[in-house]
């Protein structure tokens, strides 16, 4: 590969004092997973095969982990949905005291005693 545009990625042995960015070493698995060879890929691209072994272990355990999650966690709506009701709660309650800190119909008053 051998385009080099902001969405696309060049893989290829790296010029002096590069280093491997998180979208090449991506491409890299990815040619992995669809089953170029190991040490091919070792060779052509000047790199470790344990590393190349590490960066496939790392991205099917992301991979994993993504999947892991639930997508509509009842758990988590009915927190979310506290949250936002907590943040209205505190404005309303901060607009309420500033209100009351104004003089006005509202503003505290002292004791006529």
């Amino acid at each position: 590969m051998t385009t080099n545009n902001k969405n696309e990625t060049v893989t290829g042995p790296l010029a002096e004092g590069q280093r491997w960015s998180a979208a090449r070493k991506r491409e890299v698995v990815l040619r992995l997973l669809r089953g170029e060879s190991v040490d091919a890929l070792s060779r052509e691209l000047s790199i470790e095969i344990y590393r190349l072994e590490q960066w496939r272990e790392k991205a099917l355990t992301g991979i994993d982990e993504s999947l892991k999650q639930r997508q509509n966690d009842p758990a988590q709506a009915e927190l979310n949905q506290a949250m936002r009701r907590i943040g209205e709660l505190t404005m309303e309650n901060e607009l309420l005291w500033e209100r009351v800190r104004k003089p006005g119909p509202l503003a505290k008053r002292r004791s006529s005693k």
